[in-house]
């Protein structure tokens, strides 16, 4: 009997791109390749993330939520087994799963996943414990970064293989050129005759604030509308796409950000370049997307081909000072020129020698019907676009509004490609997967839903999703309780309305945070602190 042809597999993540980003979600941002896969396939409104940049990433290559892999918090080693600061012994990557029934495995990008890196390479030895590289996850190839941000221009920790290199051209611009090394490795796997998973990890739009010149003037003009304009335009376009519910409330201009009437003229250029050049920078990613697309459709092997598209956290609200130093900073440019590092308002964005962050305004636009960014779990933080193409299974132009989470695209691969998870390793047995495969959805099946709730927690922030119901708190802060299908902006709390429903999933809450090695954020800061003293 012919077994049916498995699929090849493009997993691509994006960095602090907030929920109304893209065309299709909203945006006035130029994303036509994207708008197209979504266009020709699903659309999935209430996909969820991990909050920040390497919980997520650990939760996506394992199916396992971040504490169970190894990485509770950030890439630091806290000395606690779910706070190690990279990938441990007791998960399973997806591409080793995936190698071992003989998948080429492909990585074109930002690891993150793999321990703490600074500039200063002395201080780390990639390959040792602690550590680990793509290649020592399961991948047969691997162009990209170790570290979490950096310059576009002079990325630090670039990566060819197991061999550091710098940039080779004048013309090096990161996110045009992860989308070209992924073209080049599917023409690869293709001429081996042999199924691929590429994971397509850029570091766009996450700062600094870099792009081509070019691309940015063509929005100069476009943003001295302000962020109040912005939001007001994306929230309509949100409800004419059938994205959000007509009957759910534009969240409040966060009370940080100033109304856009109150800035001066000069300070209002400004900002409107800050966003201008996060714009380009997705623009740009949007075309590294199409490089990856026409490489598929050149080989003849997009109609087989699993497409899934999203971000790993929402948009980012930290500001960078240019009085206080930021260790993914390169000193200098690679012509020699000082990088000044900072929101400097005389100083322009978007060149090699700049380092700027767009800041909280616009990333409440970014963000837009939500509140609240990244490191929150507030839907601002953890709601992200998600697109999923597959034209010889999901049916044209598809909206979903099941909830879904990133420990769900695990075995949802597993599934699409008919395989089952192994269950031993090198190291043993590894963790069950949390997630649930939503194949259903794709195949067209409207009804799908989770059977299990969704939980997060991230320094202190905490939630838990089931069903209607979404409890949700700041660090240090009471639970709030929201019906998220009526309210999804999450401005009517009705904890005191239902203290059982508080009650109920609280108690969960605990229960998964003892199961998974939560600390809670306060007593690990206690601990962390005693050590020091």
């Amino acid at each position: 009997m012919l077994q049916p042809e498995r699929p090849n597999i493009v997993l691509i993540l994006v960095d602090d791109m907030g929920f109304s980003d893209i065309g299709s979600f909203g945006s006035e941002i130029r994303t036509p390749y994207l708008d197209t896969l979504a266009s020709e396939g699903l659309r999935l409104t209430h996909m969820y993330n991990g909050a920040r940049c390497c919980p997520t990433r650990a939760s996506l290559l394992t199916g396992l939520y971040p504490h169970q892999a190894g990485i509770g918090h950030m890439v630091t080693n806290l000395g606690f087994p779910g706070y190690q600061g990279f990938l441990n012994d007791h998960c399973l990557t997806i591409a080793e799963a995936l190698r071992q029934e003989e998948y080429r495995t492909l990585m074109s990008g930002k690891w993150h996943v793999g321990g703490q890196y600074s500039l200063r390479q002395g201080e780390w030895e990639a390959g040792q414990p602690g550590f680990p590289t793509p290649l020592q996850r399961g991948f047969d190839r691997f162009f990209g970064t170790l570290a979490g941000a950096g310059s576009y221009y002079n990325p630090h920790t670039l990566m060819e293989q197991e061999t550091f290199i710098k940039p080779d051209s004048d013309e090096f611009y990161y996110t045009e050129v992860i989308g070209q090394r992924a073209a080049a490795m599917i023409d690869g796997s293709v001429s081996e005759h042999k199924p691929f998973f590429l994971y397509l990890a850029f570091t766009a739009p996450h700062w600094p604030l870099h792009a081509p010149e070019s691309v940015i003037d063509t929005y100069r003009e476009r943003y001295l509308c302000g962020w109040d304009r912005l939001r007001e335009e994306r929230f309509h376009q949100l409800r004419t796409l059938g994205v959000i519910r007509d009957t759910w409330q534009l969240s409040p201009r966060d009370p940080v950000a100033p109304p856009w009437t109150e800035l001066s003229p000069d300070r209002q250029c400004w900002e409107a370049d800050r966003m201008a050049v996060y714009a380009a920078q997705i623009e740009c990613m949007d075309h590294a997307v199409g490089t990856v697309i026409q490489t598929l459709d050149r080989h003849r092997i997009l109609d087989n081909t699993l497409i899934i598209f999203l971000s790993d956290n929402g948009g980012c609200a930290e500001f960078l000072r240019e009085d206080a130093p930021n260790s993914s900073a390169p000193p200098y440019t690679r012509d020699g020129k000082p990088v000044r590092i900072g929101n400097i308002p005389d100083l322009r964005p978007g060149p090699a020698d700049t380092y700027m962050s767009y800041d909280l305004p616009w990333a409440n636009a970014s963000n837009t019907p939500f509140r609240r960014y990244k490191h929150w779990v507030h839907e601002g933080g953890i709601a992200t676009p998600c697109i999923v193409s597959w034209p010889r299974v999901i049916p044209r132009n598809t909206t979903s509004h099941a909830a879904c989470h990133i420990i769900d695209i695990f075995p949802t691969i597993l599934e699409a490609a008919s395989l089952t998870y192994p269950h031993t390793t090198a190291h043993g047995a590894p963790l069950p997967l949390e997630g649930e495969s939503w194949l259903p959805l794709l195949q067209g099946n409207a009804q799908w839903r989770r059977s299990h709730p969704l939980f997060w927690e991230h320094e202190g922030n905490c939630a838990v999703r089931s069903e209607r119901w979404k409890l949700v708190r700041k660090s240090g802060d009471p639970w709030e309780l929201y019906n998220i299908e009526e309210d999804r902006t999450e401005l009517h709390d009705l904890a005191d309305r239902h203290p059982q429903v508080v009650g109920e999933l609280s108690s969960r809450y605990e229960e998964w945070a003892e199961r998974c090695g939560v600390i809670p954020w306060e007593e690990l800061r206690l601990q962390l602190a005693s050590r020091k003293g």
